[in-house]
């Protein structure tokens, strides 16, 4: 291994190795290329600079208990680039292809893959696709390129795993609209977040809340991942077509119902938030993240809060939701039984 201090890892960029790519041209897809050079020539009139045609993707892998790496859940993640890349009519890898190139990425970076004795740490794995041929009028990329790059990561904001987090709700921007793009892994719904989430930073909450564009009356989800809930012994997320359909929730979904709770995806109204034992954000960069208090303010710049609402203690996640975070990432390292085979091996 490389010589890196893996417990003081973030969520952050750390330069590897070696990528692997794909060229898909007229319709035919190339044979995939390992360099360990990151620059990629592109035109200046390439689509993605202007229309924005990409999706992309988040997964990682982990060294196991037992020391075998595994990849957790890498064919959700192919079907689901796939369904952004239909909705953005251009092609993309076959579900096959796409795991194989990840497994590839893995292999060629093997040194960077953080050891099993730090637990918050694991090789995160960026599968990109964007449109390549020039162009100049607005239309769907023809050719484009799949790029697989990974970075060892830690938490996403560089706390302690399960520390709990404050969240505001953002009544007066969207991160996408009721018939939108919001179900879809595209770089440009995370553009239409980055001016309000930076706001939320600045005053000093963790994660910003969206709402429904339409209404502004039913919960959405957060900046970088999904919402759930604890209520009772009843597990709740967000049933909305602008949701990104996120692995890790219909993950924790699976072993919520496995452990005896009762699962409602549904509208979730703003007002229920006082009615929730715990709330979590979820995703694949840092599974759950307990929040503490979700502030609603008129305006993400004003001052003034209208209302608080807390949940649980600011200093420890919640009970249900722990032993969840636990089940997860014992499957993903080994330490459970994998039952559905969610984890790819890396041979």
């Amino acid at each position: 291994m490389i010589d890196i201090d893996w417990s003081k890892l973030s969520f952050s960029y750390t330069k590897t190795r070696a990528i692997v790519y794909s060229r898909c041209i007229d319709g035919k897809w190339e044979a995939p290329v390992l360099t360990e050079d990151f620059n990629i020539p592109l035109s200046t009139f390439a689509g993605v600079f202007h229309y924005a045609p990409a999706c992309f993707e988040g997964l990682k892998a982990f060294r196991g208990v037992d020391g075998r790496i595994r990849l957790f859940r890498p064919d959700m993640n192919a079907k689901r680039m796939a369904d952004s890349a239909t909705y953005l009519d251009m092609p993309f890898p076959s579900e096959e292809m796409f795991i194989d190139m990840c497994l590839t990425c893995i292999k060629e970076n093997l040194e960077y893959l953080p050891p099993y004795e730090v637990p918050s740490a694991s090789l995160y794995l960026r599968p990109a696709l964007f449109g390549i041929n020039p162009q100049l009028g607005i239309h769907s990329a023809r050719d484009v390129m799949f790029v697989v790059m990974c970075s060892p990561v830690g938490t996403y904001s560089g706390a302690k795993s399960l520390l709990p987090g404050t969240a505001v709700l953002s009544r007066n921007y969207d991160r996408a609209s009721t018939f939108g793009s919001g179900c879809y892994k595209l770089g440009a719904n995370y553009a239409q977040s980055l001016h309000a989430y930076n706001i939320a930073h600045r005053a000093g909450y963790r994660e910003l809340l969206f709402l429904d564009s339409a209404t502004k009356t039913t919960i959405e989800e957060f900046g970088s991942s999904n919402f759930f809930a604890i209520k009772g012994n009843t597990y709740v997320t967000p049933l909305s077509h602008s949701v990104l359909p996120s692995i890790t929730n219909a993950s924790l979904r699976t072993v919520a119902a496995d452990m005896g709770l009762n699962v409602e995806m549904r509208p979730i109204r703003v007002e229920e938030l006082a009615e929730f034992d715990e709330v979590n954000s979820c995703g694949t960069a840092v599974v759950i993240t307990p929040i503490c208090s979700i502030d609603d303010k008129p305006t993400l710049e004003g001052d003034e809060v209208t209302r608080r609402y807390t949940f649980g203690s600011p200093d420890k996640c919640g009970e249900i939701s722990e032993k969840l975070y636990r089940k997860i990432v014992g499957i993903q390292r080994g330490l459970e039984e994998d039952p559905r085979g969610w984890c790819i091996f890396v041979d």
